[in-house]
């Protein structure tokens, strides 16, 4: 029987992970897009926004309305943080499902989220609900969610590379460090100085380090993986490309480890994980365009530190692509459904 289409609101498509999520939708074979909204564009035509979908995408953008949105399977929150928290419990109300690529239901302890996003949390009492959506680690509990919260870039490669290591339970959880670097697209599509050309173009700077959003939702989730309390240094970097994220994680081995077998056991039924072969460096434009995870795994002169490189496209299997991977897995579709593109070279 052939699978039957999903109807799809998309909150906020004017951004990067917006129209990467319309481009992933646009070639999806169940996706129906419904709505698309935008307070500042209502009325425009999304293709006169962004002609790469001319041809794909007719819909013009429309004012918000809760009951054009309570008429669709699943609605994507493609917005600024605390905007789905506004919204999401009309929506469930309504039957309808909701997946947040923002950062509202990622933090489960409320208080920690206030703390680190400045406001006031508007629902509270859906964090325990919310499913934290890594398709690698939470599959089971996606299938039955009707509220994911989709990781963020830099949780979801820093994540997938110490996992495996993480699972095992042979290193050090005092002390992991994750060295993480990201294209510009990383910071949205608003414009901001450190984002101009003549700022970000040959430059390459470390930010963040005495504290980044992403900090807790790392450190929360590999806590859940461990079952112990650990500690980590998270560094990100800005670095003068458009999109993507290498991660360079580095943790101390508690004893002997074949850790290429390892990782190769951990991601064999991975559709979207490569783990690749032993003394690779897996590169951005590897995944560019694509939902896909590259890993590479060492261990220097065969000594006490893991070593491990993670690609991912920030805005593929970091934002919109692992969106879409969960949507796939929550209606029952294969969970390759619509990610299929291979990356772009060069």
């Amino acid at each position: 029987m052939a699978a039957r289409n999903i109807s799809i609101g998309i909150v906020g498509g004017t951004g990067y992970t917006g129209v990467e999520l319309l481009r992933l939708l646009a070639q999806h074979p169940n996706a129906e897009l419904r709505v698309i909204t935008s307070r500042t564009e209502a009325g425009t035509l999304v293709a006169d926004m962004f002609p790469n979908l001319r041809g794909r995408v007719t819909l013009r953008f429309t004012e918000p309305s809760a009951t054009a949105l309570a008429g669709c399977d699943v609605v994507f929150f493609a917005t600024p943080n605390g905007v789905a928290m506004g919204g999401a419990r009309a929506l469930l109300d309504a039957g309808v499902r909701v997946i947040d690529i923002a950062a509202d239901f990622r933090i489960r302890d409320v208080a920690v989220w206030e703390t680190w996003y400045g406001m006031k949390h508007a629902c509270p009492e859906l964090l325990a609900e919310a499913v934290y959506g890594l398709p690698e680690v939470n599959r089971e509990r996606i299938r039955g969610a009707r509220l994911i919260a989709n990781p963020g870039c830099y949780p979801t490669s820093v994540q997938l590379g110490f996992l495996p290591l993480l699972e095992a339970g042979i290193v050090d959880l005092d002390h992991l460090i994750a060295d993480a670097k990201s294209g510009v697209s990383g910071a949205g599509r608003r414009a901001e100085v450190h984002t101009l050309l003549a700022e970000a173009s040959d430059n390459f700077r470390a930010y963040g380090v005495l504290g980044h959003r992403h900090y807790p939702e790392i450190v929360q989730e590999l806590q859940q993986i461990a079952g112990v309390p650990l500690r980590m240094v998270f560094v990100p970097h800005l670095v003068p490309m458009i999109r993507g994220i290498h991660a360079t994680l580095y943790a101390r081995l508690t004893g002997p480890a074949d850790l290429q077998s390892l990782f190769e056991k951990r991601y064999a039924g991975e559709a979207f994980v490569d783990v690749m072969p032993a003394g690779s460096h897996p590169d951005t434009r590897s995944v560019r365009g694509a939902n896909f995870c590259r890993i590479a795994v060492h261990q220097p002169q065969g000594g006490a530190i893991a070593v491990v490189l993670c690609v991912i496209d920030n805005l593929v299997k970091g934002a919109a692509g692992q969106a879409v991977q969960n949507m796939n897995i929550m209606f029952g579709l294969p969970e390759t459904a619509g990610l299929g593109q291979i990356a772009l070279l060069p």
